[in-house]
């Protein structure tokens, strides 16, 4: 279960090819050097997830997700201690018909941070890249969601 993502910063122009957005919310029961564990509701649903580090020069990591209750999400979140990642997802059609673009709205402490996601089949994959992209963030871990749940972005933007 290898998750093989580019994460970029995003510029104006992206808004009027969203076909569906959903609001997410999302902690982390742990956050090591190693791997985190996040709870998560996106929209109705709920999930489990757990993700390895990225491979120094690599896109790929580990990950494991399992969908969950509502009820079981609650119950997760209060065990988490301090701030959470609050944030719109809005889903592009990428230009070749088979990816789709994630195009995250940060909210609360992130307010101002706008990143796009694609996830592809393998790390040398070829995707065309929109007007709207800003430049590549992937491995740069102040953009890890688990960093920014302790160091939001108002507090270090360039």
């Amino acid at each position: 279960m290898m998750e093989i993502e580019r994460k970029f910063l995003v510029k104006e122009g992206w808004r009027d090819e969203v076909y569906a957005s959903a609001l997410i919310r999302q902690g982390y029961l742990c956050r090591d050097a190693r791997s985190t564990v996040r709870v998560r509701t996106y929209g109705d649903k709920a999930f489990l997830t757990i993700k390895g580090k990225p491979l120094p020069g690599h896109f790929g990591r580990f990950e494991w997700e399992k969908e969950i209750s509502a009820a079981d999400a609650d119950a997760l979140f209060s065990l988490i201690p301090g701030a959470f990642i609050e944030k719109t997802r809005h889903l592009v059609h990428a230009a070749d018909g088979v990816h789709t673009w994630e195009i995250d709205e940060f909210h609360g402490g992130n307010e101002g941070l706008v990143m796009a996601e694609i996830e592809l089949k393998g790390e040398e994959e070829a995707f065309e890249r929109p007007q709207w992209l800003g430049a590549e963030v992937t491995s740069d871990p102040r953009y890890y969601n688990s960093y920014l749940v302790a160091n939001p972005y108002q507090l270090w933007r360039e």
